[in-house]
């Protein structure tokens, strides 16, 4: 596209870079709502301010994956990626309302996937359009089906749980080595970042290890675990400790064991979005994060 300029990201983008995404993905929410589904909102003052400071770790740590796309209007795309180990993920991928189909988010795609051209592995959270979910699957990703649950949580239902405890900077070998478990790399420095955000839980104990990390909403963001008793008892333990009205995002048919816990609780499952994977199997037992993966 003439004119069109794909340059790295610099830590004096990252404002307006979260402005293109919150606008990218409230059209993207507003065209795919569902009937019986809540209004799209843009990001809250809090989640904003999550947004920013999770992409200028990205760009400090990854400069090489994290890019933006302009012409002479300014900034109309952007795309932050990252390479944990032999795991490159895509965090975050958007193109302004009304430029998309202008040729500028393929190069872009281009340069963050150049990012990870070394590794054996890599993982990215789609939404359900259909054009990207089209162009990741043109890429050589698997795309497997996300399912979540949502509701009010039917606390009678809640079991005691034990065996579970606040987790620190102490855990993250073990957390390390949960990631390599289940996803094939460590978290590493995401861990870091994760810690200063958002709260974690951890179990481990002498039948399994695991670990749970509740965003700034208290919902679960993140969660791995050596066996599914592990990561069955932290989902509770998040469910417990988090609001009562609760959606718990990014599940694979890999997991069922989520389902169960979900049901168990009188959640409602609907289907929404891809994992994409490439060179790897769906992580179990895990729940991915949408931008740390």
């Amino acid at each position: 596209m003439a004119g069109l300029t794909i340059r790295p990201m610099t830590p004096d983008d990252v404002p307006e870079a979260e402005r293109v995404s919150d606008e990218g993905f409230f059209e993207l929410d507003t065209r795919m709502q569902r009937i019986s589904g809540p209004a799209p909102e843009r990001r809250s003052d809090q989640h904003r301010a999550v947004w920013i400071e999770r992409t200028l770790h990205l760009v400090g740590t990854d400069p090489g994956g994290c890019w933006v796309a302009e012409d002479e209007t300014g900034m109309v795309g952007m795309a932050t990626s990252y390479r944990r180990e032999t795991l490159w993920c895509l965090a975050t991928y958007a193109v302004l309302p009304g430029r998309q189909g202008q040729g500028i988010g393929k190069p872009l795609l281009a340069a963050a996937m150049n990012h990870g051209r070394a590794c054996t592995r890599g993982m990215l959270s789609s939404s359900s359009d259909s054009k990207a979910v089209r162009v990741y699957r043109q890429a050589g990703f698997d795309l497997h089906p996300q399912m979540y649950l949502t509701g009010t949580i039917d606390r009678s239902t809640l079991p005691v749980v034990e065996k579970v405890r606040e987790g620190s900077a102490s855990d993250i070998d073990l957390m390390d080595s949960l990631d390599r478990g289940a996803r094939g790399a460590g978290h590493g420095p995401d861990h870091e970042l994760m810690l200063r955000t958002w709260r974690l839980l951890v179990s481990d104990t002498t039948t399994g290890s695991g670990y749970a990390y509740l965003n700034e909403r208290g919902q679960l963001a993140l969660l791995a675990a050596s066996n599914r008793r592990t990561a069955t008892r932290l989902l509770w333990a998040a469910l417990a400790d988090g609001p009562a009205d609760v959606t718990v995002s990014h599940v694979t048919g890999a997991n069922q064991w989520v389902l169960d816990v979900g049901f168990a609780a009188r959640l409602e499952l609907h289907q929404e979005g891809y994992l994409g994977l490439r060179g790897m199997k769906p992580p179990a037992p895990y729940v991915h994060n949408g931008a740390l993966l």
